[in-house]
């Protein structure tokens, strides 16, 4: 069956990508394995959120990167970029991560005031924590026997200590200067992230254009491993 094909039965094959860190990384991967975007997804005053593809067969969409993820399990995108640890906060049993792209490389730490404000981290069994992730910082202050009241924020995460909202943070970082710059020290890793290849796992099942992209995004990795 034809590429053509496949497009008539499926329609367009929907490709999320996450705004932010990742976008300039993925961008030269994608092309490695085939996937350009038309010239005005670069256009930086263009606010559109859904772009073709340079052959025309494919939409790619730019979305926040959580919104990666709920594209991709709920079947409204049957492929995305994002983070490792958007994968492990949603946990969404339809998503498939089958390749390691190798980029957006960071960690997901605890951080503190240089002199905590309230208890010291490791030594109470309740902690007020400002997170994106309350998923995966709960989990983890549970396997310490230590229960964690998370206070969900999307940014400005480093204020948090110093306004008096939560003791600690669970962030995304990458050098640390921006916890240093805020008076914050990083305390232990929860997890290391880079950005995974994810796919709708219904869709790699029916769609060939799918499995056929993860091959190429495979394959691409493996020689940059080589």
């Amino acid at each position: 069956m034809t590429e053509s094909s496949d497009q008539n039965r499926f329609g367009p094959l929907i490709f999320a990508l996450p705004k932010g860190r990742i976008l300039d990384e993925a961008l030269p991967v994608m092309a490695e394995a085939g996937v350009v975007p038309e010239s005005a997804f670069h256009d930086k005053l263009d606010r559109s959120l859904s772009f073709a593809d340079e052959t025309g067969t494919m939409r790619i969409l730019r979305v926040r990167a959580f919104d990666v993820a709920t594209f991709v399990a709920f079947g409204a995108a049957q492929v995305g970029i994002v983070g490792s640890d958007v994968i492990e906060e949603f946990d969404y049993s339809e998503l498939y991560a089958p390749v390691d792209l190798g980029i957006g490389a960071c960690r997901l730490s605890i951080a503190e005031p240089k002199e905590p404000v309230d208890y010291k981290y490791g030594k109470a069994s309740h902690l007020r924590v400002a997170t994106k992730y309350p998923n995966i910082t709960s989990r983890y202050f549970e396997a310490k026997g230590i229960q964690a009241e998370c206070i969900k924020l999307n940014g400005a995460m480093e204020l948090a200590p110093s306004c008096g909202l939560a003791g600690r943070i669970v962030d995304l970082v990458s050098t640390g200067s921006t916890l240093k710059s805020n008076g914050l020290v990083e305390k232990d890793t929860i997890m290391q992230v880079s950005a995974r290849l994810i796919v709708n796992r219904a869709a790699m099942k029916t769609d060939p254009r799918v499995s056929a992209l993860v091959e190429r995004f495979r394959e691409r990795a493996e020689r940059k491993a080589a």
